[in-house]
């Protein structure tokens, strides 16, 4: 049938792109940074490497699927990496995740993720700082819910945390996240997986 195999060339062209954007934006890890041992100036602010675990259990369409992953990010200041004008508070983050997830069957989950944080001044405290963030990214599941089309899709999250500085100077994040699956309507079956996460690390 000439409809179902120009169908299936299309469904094709459409992940291979989904995988060059993926690996174009995974370039991005290696843009240079400070690690924590660097860190200057305002401390917990400047650029630096994070790693951590997240552990995570879709609520929609079931409640069944549950994921854990090995996490690392570099966190830049703003200005750093768009050259205009932003609020002090405001950082850009690279994030990759890579683990595995449990449903009916064991199957990988990575993703590649670009996050704007921004950090609240509640406690007027450096040793304690929370912060709101929010952004998109590219994601691989070794599985399909019913309806979902495609296993490589976009990955909108947002979330709340707060970094902790302990008096050994270690600084220790914690952060909720609610987090999406869908493919933006790239292919006709779009059913997209909702889930709530926690991440936490150094």
């Amino acid at each position: 049938n000439p409809g179902t195999w120009m169908n299936k060339q299309i469904m094709k062209r459409k992940q291979i792109t989904a995988l060059a954007l993926y690996l174009f934006f995974s370039s991005f890890l290696f843009y240079p940074g400070k690690s924590l041992g660097e860190e200057t100036g305002q401390g917990m602010t400047d650029n630096r490497y994070g790693l951590g675990l997240v552990f995570g259990n879709s609520y929609d369409p079931t409640g069944d699927i549950d994921f854990y992953m090995l996490s690392g990010s570099a966190l830049y200041d703003y200005e750093n990496i768009w050259h205009h004008k932003a609020p002090e508070p405001l950082r850009f983050k690279f994030e990759y995740n890579l683990g595995a997830t449990r449903g009916d069957r064991t199957s990988i989950i990575t993703s590649f993720n670009i996050f704007a944080l921004y950090y609240l001044d509640i406690f007027n405290d450096n040793e304690i700082k929370p912060y709101v963030e929010g952004g998109i990214g590219i994601i691989y599941t070794g599985f399909r819910v019913k309806g979902q089309g495609l296993q490589i899709n976009f990955n909108p999250q947002i979330g709340v945390g707060m970094e902790l500085r302990t008096q050994s100077r270690n600084t220790y994040f914690l952060c909720f996240r609610l987090h999406h699956i869908s493919n933006g309507d790239l292919y006709k079956d779009n059913r997209g997986v909702n889930s709530a996460l926690l991440m936490l690390g150094r």
